[in-house]
């Protein structure tokens, strides 16, 4: 009873488990798993008080493993090899090891790499969980032994069925005889964004330091416990996602003060720089393309710097390019370019590549015509021979990029409409 009522409060049984549908759901993939008796490795990918932890306690209960947790935060390869030898003799007998390792994220390279051996074997069965992206924070070799499990933040209602649960252990449990009228639990529901355990952990503190005399909490008696913290920023939660989108926004707006406003506001809230930096590197291709090619290398050269600098002082390079990508001209030639692509791919398939652009290195593949036909395009300029056709059969009119007037695309696209006219001749 000492014990946080998050923590008492964990499910027991896969069945008690809320939220998730759409991997616990009827079909859902972890369902699926958990149906047949299968546990493979997995990394659970979601914000805090989602349930990563949780759910690697009750799939590794309920296959009969012998659950050893650790943090990446304390751990170190020590740890590892100890389980990974407990494992060994697990499997002697039969019997399943999981191993949960919290905030896999903090782990370096070198204690990762320490994973391989154990999970490729099947020694240990590998449960990792992450609030960051596992495409930056983990290593390759070990997602491709694993399965990314993308967990969702808890809805309002998911919430909601907890808060209750909650009151019910503190009144059964610890006598407590308060109770929460409907308006004020959807006020921690709202409040919460998504993380059980804030919500759950609130309303311990709330039931418990209510005055004496107070039998019922209304919103009003919640007031003392949220004033202040509604701007809490949430790494996962829902402010991140809208103050990121207020950053690119106002970037691609061209309005350098609310780029400012918005990446100072994150990086004072706890936002990794790292973070803002490869937005920044997308937001160059995908917003400015080539209307100002040098846009990239200044996104890549302003994360370079953060990495070498580190905070604060790095974080003036981000500031730079922020405001750089923000005046700097706008296209999204490239990027509707690449839709294009792949658009055309879907509809077209896997077309053969025409003879005269085909590698020939072999006098086989000569003799079967590989490459025939080719031009030096720098010679073809110098005697003014046809322009060499690329393409697939059937795509030769088709023209993927198509070049703004904005910036260096101007330029752009005044020597494509050259090359056209040229073709067209040819």
């Amino acid at each position: 009873m000492l014990a946080p009522l998050a923590h008492r409060l964990r499910p027991r049984s896969f069945d008690e488990l809320v939220g998730q549908e759409h991997i616990l759901g009827p079909g859902g993939l972890v369902r699926r798993f958990h149906e047949a008796g299968q546990l493979p490795s997995m990394i659970f990918w979601g914000g805090p008080g989602c349930g990563k932890t949780t759910l690697a306690m009750v799939l590794a209960r309920d296959v009969g493993a012998d659950f050893h947790p650790l943090s990446a935060v304390t751990a170190g390869v020590g740890d590892i090899k100890k389980i990974s030898k407990q494992a060994r003799e697990n499997r002697e007998m039969s019997r399943k090891t999981v191993l949960f390792l919290d905030e896999i994220h903090r782990f370096n390279r070198a204690q990762q790499d320490i994973l391989l051996g154990p999970v490729e074997e099947g020694v240990l069965i590998l449960l990792g969980a992450t609030t960051e992206n596992p495409s930056f924070s983990v290593i390759t070799p070990l997602l491709s032994r694993s399965r990314v499990v993308v967990l969702k933040p808890l809805t309002e209602e998911h919430i909601l069925v907890l808060l209750n649960r909650g009151l019910a252990l503190l009144r059964e449990d610890d006598g407590v005889q308060v109770s929460v009228v409907d308006e004020a639990l959807s006020l921690l529901a709202a409040y919460a964004q998504g993380d059980a355990r804030r919500a759950l952990n609130l309303l311990e503190t709330v039931v418990t330091n209510m005055p004496p005399d107070t039998s019922v909490v209304t919103p009003a008696e919640l007031e003392p416990f949220l004033e202040g913290r509604w701007l809490a920023y949430d790494k996962s939660g829902e402010e991140h996602y809208n103050q990121i989108s207020a950053f690119i926004k106002s970037m691609r707006a061209g309005d350098p003060d609310a780029a400012l406003y918005w990446l100072g506001r994150m990086l004072e809230s706890g936002e990794d720089p790292l973070y803002c930096a490869r937005r920044m590197i997308r937001f160059a291709s995908e917003d400015i393309g080539n209307a100002s090619p040098q846009a990239l290398q200044m996104a890549i050269n302003a994360r370079q710097a953060y990495e070498v600098l580190g905070s604060p002082e790095g974080e003036m390079s981000l500031m730079q390019a922020a405001v750089y990508l923000a005046v700097a001209p706008k296209s999204d030639a490239v990027y509707l370019a690449a839709k294009r692509v792949k658009k055309e791919l879907k509809q077209t398939g896997h077309l053969p590549v025409p003879m005269q652009v085909r590698n020939a290195p072999t006098s086989l593949m000569k003799k079967l015509d590989y490459g025939r036909g080719y031009v030096n395009p720098h010679r073809a300029a110098e005697t003014g021979g046809p322009l060499l056709e690329c393409l697939p059969e059937g795509l030769r009119e088709r023209h993927f990029y198509r070049p703004t007037r904005n910036g260096f695309e101007e330029t752009i696209s005044r020597r494509l409409q050259e090359r056209r006219g040229k073709k067209k001749k040819d």
